[in-house]
């Protein structure tokens, strides 16, 4: 079998630094204070602190096999929990949710309650930025076991990793990732689900939330948002007139 430390040091293999981390990297070097929202195993603070970030770093991540890896850097603040349960108030510049992690949020209410710890956890005008993919450009088509990819993982263990979508239902996708043996034995399956937001939801969403959309890309190049881009690569900034609580919000009524 797989454990979960297993699979989180072999998360960084699959995912190695790429176009999305320097796009984050340049926006953290940016700011004094920086708060990293399903931070996984921390390779973007590490990354800025290499680089000589000189303010305040800090990760957050519900996955506890993540952030023990993270917390190899002790330079840096770590804390486990979820976006919802942050309660940090007007103390970081930058806010960011890399890795697709934004489309982890299923329901709006869940999305909701997120945003608005964001927008509490951030200075007046502060910047939060996060990508989710494109609906329109269908990218679970391609998650099928025709895609498999064989690595070697950490230990020096040869795996194939694959993927299978079970179902897509109002803009969720739920699919099964398949970590297996040469020989074909499972050695860890592990089944989850994703969120795709259009433009238009996630403005109207983001809006109520208390931010406004300061730049909005389809693709790491900060290239123009259209039907075919991957990617909704979004950057905004809280406003200083705080948003309702979901709970007090009429509409949960």
């Amino acid at each position: 079998m797989y454990s979960d430390k297993q699979a989180a040091a072999l998360y960084n293999l699959l995912n190695p630094w790429g176009p999305s981390d320097d796009f984050y990297l340049a926006l953290v070097m940016q700011a004094t204070s920086v708060l990293d929202i399903g931070c996984g195993t921390g390779s973007l603070l590490r990354r800025a602190w290499q680089a000589r970030h000189a303010g305040r770093l800090c990760g957050v991540d519900p996955d506890a096999a993540s952030l023990d890896v993270a917390r190899r850097s002790t330079e840096i603040e770590w804390k486990l929990c979820a976006a919802s349960s942050m309660a940090w108030d007007s103390e970081f510049e930058l806010a960011t949710m890399t890795g697709h992690a934004f489309q982890a949020l299923l329901s709006d209410d869940e999305v909701r309650a997120s945003l608005t710890a964001i927008h509490r956890a951030l200075v007046d005008d502060g910047r939060f930025a996060f990508e989710t993919r494109n609906p329109q450009a269908r990218a679970w088509e391609s998650w099928n076991p025709t895609n498999a990819m064989d690595v070697i993982d950490p230990s020096g263990r040869q795996v194939r990793i694959s993927h299978q979508v079970e179902s897509v239902v109002d803009g969720v996708v739920t699919f099964t990732e398949t970590t297996s043996a040469p020989g074909g034995g499972v050695l860890r399956a592990e089944r989850a689900s994703l969120r795709f937001l259009d433009a238009g939801a996630l403005a109207t969403i983001l809006a109520e939330a208390g931010f406004e959309i300061e730049a909005q890309y389809g693709d790491w190049e900060r290239g123009r948002l259209t039907r075919e881009s991957p990617e909704i690569v979004t950057i905004v900034r809280a406003s200083s007139l705080r948003p309702r609580s979901p709970t007090t919000d009429h509409r949960a009524s």
